[in-house]
């Protein structure tokens, strides 16, 4: 794996970006909102097959599974997973706020046709793992030689 650094803000509620106070000036709250309701992660996903399924681990830490969309549709898979801002974390005097509104999202076009009526997905500890089945005419057949 490459190494990565990860740049956090100081933990000091004067602290503010020239650009984040700018536009904090300006427009208010609304700019801090609209702001973080805009942003789309992405999050680590493993896709690999055998002879009868594909099977695909998407790494969702936190969320529940209501908070989970999952759609399959004409060969494209979409994993979406959003969580709001919880009313508890607005009272009081924030000093560093980074779980305001958390929205990822991913789409995959999928190798091979899968039926889309048979699909299993379970969330366990933070891991959905769904497991498509492959359609009958796709899956590889033994042929006798005679």
């Amino acid at each position: 794996m490459l190494p990565t650094s990860l740049r956090r803000r100081p933990v000091s509620s004067d602290y503010e970006s020239p650009v984040d106070a700018f536009f904090k000036d300006i427009l208010g709250r609304w700019w801090t909102d609209t702001m973080a309701e805009s942003a789309v992660g992405a999050y680590p996903v493993d896709i690999r097959e055998d002879d009868e399924h594909i099977y695909v681990d998407a790494e969702l830490p936190g969320f529940t599974k209501d908070q989970i969309e999952v759609t399959l549709e004409k060969g494209m898979l979409h994993i979406t997973a959003e969580r709001k801002e919880d009313e508890a974390a607005k009272k009081g005097q924030p000093h560093l706020t980074e779980r305001r509104f958390t929205r990822v999202a991913r789409s995959f076009t999928l190798p091979i046709a899968v039926d889309e009526s048979n699909v299993d997905a379970k969330l366990s500890d933070g891991v959905l793992r769904l497991v498509l089945n492959k359609r009958e005419e796709v899956k590889p057949r033994r042929i006798t030689v005679k």
